[in-house]
């Protein structure tokens, strides 16, 4: 007779709470993707969870592209966010420059560019 068993260890995640929803800048890929999470560590017997590794468990800000985890105790900035530094201050990508009152925004309604002539079709 052969039994056989599996012995292993399985992280439950989840968010913390007071930093729902803020999403921070990853310190390894720069990609605005990190989350603060809560993870606990746990040691399994046949794919069940047995003993807890950590009591408190852990805080970090870990980023969904590139799996990259840091202590939460490391990010001041993060931290700041949630006492109402706000999280809304994400640069978006490939935004027009910020307009200039009294006119419509340059290259609009001004015509080909001089010294090129209109493209046919046909």
């Amino acid at each position: 007779m052969c039994l056989i068993f599996t012995c292993g260890e399985h992280t439950f995640r989840k968010e913390v709470e007071g930093y729902e929803g803020i999403t921070c800048q990853c310190h390894n890929c720069g990609n605005w993707a990190g989350h603060v999470i809560k993870s606990n560590p746990w040691f399994t017997f046949c794919f069940v969870p047995i003993v807890p590794l950590s009591i408190h468990g852990y805080h970090d800000v870990v980023c969904h592209i590139c799996n990259f985890a840091q202590p939460l105790e490391n990010r001041p900035d993060v931290q700041a966010m949630r006492r109402g530094g706000g999280g809304d201050n994400i640069p978006m990508q490939n935004q027009p420059p910020p307009q200039q009152q009294g006119g419509p925004p340059p290259g609009w309604g001004q015509g080909p560019p001089q010294g090129q002539a209109p493209m046919r079709y046909g």
